[in-house]
């Protein structure tokens, strides 16, 4: 795999887990909740698999011809995201604090 094909996976591992590692919209915008709800998280991750998937676009279109995918490519894909997604879920729900 390329360079831009490690980017991306790298990319989108840390974009599945943001919405559950921190308190904030996106990890920018302080929310007035103390702590952010899961419809807020659930938000969040389908707006940065989009994100992810036009830089994945990009570089794909820069590195050569673009190929069409089918509704099947962006299944399997946000299945994967939301794969890359357990381990901050797990640090946000099945944690047991102290």
């Amino acid at each position: 795999m390329s360079a831009a094909g490690w980017f991306i996976v790298l990319l989108a591992l840390v974009g599945a887990n943001l919405p559950f590692l921190n308190q904030r919209l996106f990890a920018a915008v302080p929310l007035k909740a103390a702590k952010k709800s899961a419809w807020i998280r659930i938000a969040e991750l389908i707006v940065l698999y989009f994100i992810v998937g036009a830089l994945g676009f990009l570089l794909e279109a820069r590195a050569g011809n673009r190929f069409e995918q089918g509704w099947q490519f962006y299944a399997i894909t946000f299945a994967l995201f939301v794969v890359f997604a357990f381990p901050g879920f797990t640090f946000q729900y099945l944690v047991k604090r102290r």
